[in-house]
C-alpha cells in the first residue's frame, strides 16, 4: 500500500481521495500522537487541554474539511483555536508564537481548486519529519483518544490571528518600502488578505491583481505557477517590481520592471548577497536543493559564500538549515526560508524583504538580479518507465558520463526519478538553451529505451 503521506502532507481530489471521514481520522490519529512529549506532559500536570491551530487556504471544500479536522482534534481532547484562511507560514507562525502543542494547515498549495490537503505542524510551528507522519498514519484505524465531559476539547474563533502574523511580517523588516510600487499577484488564495495589507502597512504604493477568491478560483491563470498577468501589470502600470504567491502563499516569484521573471534562485542570490553585506547570513552559507541553477553556485562561490545541496523539497532544505543553524536557504520554485524570522517558507516575507533590498539600495530589481547569470535549464518528464530500475542502469549511467564529460564545466545533468509515479525526471544545464535541449531529449530517449515498464 502506498504511503498516504506525501512530500508535503496529504494531497488528493476533494471529496473523492481526500474526504471528510479520512480528515477526521487523521485528526484522531495526529491527536493521539501528536499530543505526547514534554509540553503535553506539562500540560496535562497543570490541567490543561492540548491546544491546536486549525487554518486553510480560501478553496471551498477546506470549509467541510476545517469541519472534520476540528471534530476529530475536539473529540480527542484537544482545543481548536479556528485562524481561518490565512497563509500556512501564518499558521506556522502562530503556532510558535502562542506555544500551541501542533497545528493543521489544510491547503493544497499551488494545485487547481478541486485538490485539497492536510499538512501537520509539531510544536514550535516545525514541519513533521516523516516518522512522525508515519506514525499518524500507523494511528488510523486504531482505537481514537475519546474522553468524555469537560475532557473534551473546545473549538474557538481565532480572532486576532491575522493581526498577529501581520506585526510580526513589519518587525522583520530591516527597510520600508516608502516610494517603490508594487504589484501584488495573490493566487485568488490565502494572501489576499494579508500580502497587500502588509505591503502597505510597510510603505509601498501598492496594486493587487488575484485577490478576488471565490472558493472555486484559487490559482486559477494567476498567482506563482501563471506570471503572464502579473508581467503585463508591472509594465501597464510603471511598478517597480511585482511579487507573485501561490494559493497558500509559502512561495513567492517576482517580477522587475520590465517584466523580466526573477526566479527564487535569483531571490536567494539578492538576499544572500543583502545578508551578507549586513553579517546577518550565518557562516556565509546558503542552502539549496539540487534543482538550483548552476549560476546560483557560481555566484554564490565568487562573493565566498558557500552553497550546501539537499534533495528536492523544502522540508530538505529546513533539515539543513536546522542542522547547521544556518539562516537562508529555498529553492528554485520561491520556497525560501529566512529562519530567523520563519519555520517554514514564507511568499510574504520573502516578497517584503526582497523589496526592501530594492528600496535599501535603490538599485532595480533587473541590477541586483543581474548578480547570478542564468543557465538554460531544461527539464523533461519521461513517463511511464521503471524508475526504480535508474540507479542500477550502466547505459544510463554511461549516457549520462558521456553528456558531463561534453558539457565540460559550462553545464550540468540531473536524473531524479520520481517518488510517486512511474517517471524519471531529466534536467540539463548548458551555456545556451539549444544545447541544453538537445542532450535532455538524448537522454530521455536513454532512460525511454532502457528503462520500459
Amino acid at each position: 500500500m502506498p504511503r498516504l503521506f506525501g512530500t508535503d502532507g496529504v494531497r488528493g481530489l476533494a471529496n473523492r481521495e481526500l474526504t471528510a471521514d479520512l480528515a477526521l481520522g487523521l485528526a484522531q490519529a495526529a491527536a493521539a500522537v501528536l499530543t505526547q512529549g514534554r509540553h503535553a506532559d506539562a500540560n496535562r500536570a497543570a490541567g490543561r487541554r492540548p491546544v491546536a491551530v486549525v487554518a486553510r487556504d480560501p478553496r471551498v471544500s477546506g470549509e467541510f474539511l476545517t469541519a472534520a479536522v476540528a471534530a476529530g482534534l475536539a473529540s480527542s481532547g484537544v482545543d481548536v483555536l479556528d485562524a481561518g484562511v490565512i497563509p500556512t507560514p501564518a499558521t506556522a507562525f502562530l503556532i510558535d508564537s502562542i506555544g500551541a502543542d501542533f497545528g493543521v494547515m489544510i491547503s493544497a498549495s499551488h494545485n487547481p481548486a478541486p485538490d485539497n490537503g492536510i499538512k501537520f505542524f509539531s510544536f514550535g510551528g516545525t514541519k513533521l519529519p516523516d516518522e512522525v507522519e508515519d506514525r499518524i498514519e500507523s494511528y488510523l484505524g486504531r482505537q481514537k483518544l475519546a474522553p468524555i465531559g469537560d475532557g473534551v476539547g473546545r473549538i474557538q474563533r481565532f480572532a486576532d490571528a491575522e493581526d498577529r502574523y501581520v506585526v510580526h511580517l513589519l518587525g522583520t523588516l530591516p527597510h520600508r518600502l516608502d516610494g517603490l510600487k508594487v504589484v501584488l499577484d495573490c493566487a485568488h488564495g490565502a494572501a489576499a488578505g494579508v500580502s497587500p495589507e502588509t505591503f502597505k502597512d510597510a510603505g509601498a504604493e501598492v496594486v493587487v491583481i488575484g485577490a478576488d477568491p471565490d472558493g472555486t478560483n484559487i490559482n486559477d491563470g494567476v498567482g506563482s505557477t501563471h506570471l503572464e498577468g502579473l508581467q503585463r501589470a508591472v509594465v501597464e502600470h510603471g511598478a517597480d517590481l511585482g511579487i507573485a504567491h501561490d494559493g497558500d502563499a509559502d512561495r513567492c516569484l517576482a517580477v522587475d520592471a520590465d517584466g523580466n521573471v526573477v526566479d527564487g534562485d535569483q531571490i536567494m542570490a539578492i538576499l544572500a548577497l543583502s545578508m551578507q553585506q549586513r553579517g546577518t547570513l550565518t557562516d556565509d552559507t546558503l542552502v539549496v536543493t539540487v534543482m538550483s541553477n548552476l549560476g546560483l553556485k557560481r555566484a554564490m562561490a565568487a562573493n565566498g559564500i558557500r552553497v550546501i545541496e539537499t534533495k528536492v523539497g523544502d522540508r530538505y532544505v529546513l533539515e539543513a538549515l536546522g542542522a547547521h543553524g544556518l539562516a537562508l536557504g529555498g529553492e528554485q520554485s520561491g520556497h525560501v526560508i529566512m529562519s530567523e524570522f520563519a519555520t517554514t517558507g514564507d511568499g510574504v516575507l520573502t516578497g517584503l524583504h526582497l523589496a526592501a533590498e530594492v528600496a535599501r539600495t535603490g538599485r532595480s530589481l533587473a541590477d541586483l538580479a543581474s548578480a547570478m547569470t542564468v543557465f538554460p535549464q531544461v527539464l523533461v518528464n519521461v513517463r511511464g518507465v521503471d524508475h526504480h530500475a535508474m540507479a542500477d542502469d550502466e547505459g544510463i549511467a554511461d549516457a549520462v558520463a558521456r553528456v558531463e564529460a561534453e558539457l565540460g564545466d559550462s553545464g550540468r545533468v540531473l536524473l531524479r526519478p520520481s517518488g510517486t509515479e512511474p517517471m524519471v525526471r531529466v534536467m540539463v544545464e548548458a551555456s545556451d538553451e539549444a544545447s541544453a535541449q538537445r542532450y535532455a531529449d538524448e537522454l530521455a530517449a536513454v532512460v525511454r529505451e532502457r528503462l520500459p515498464l
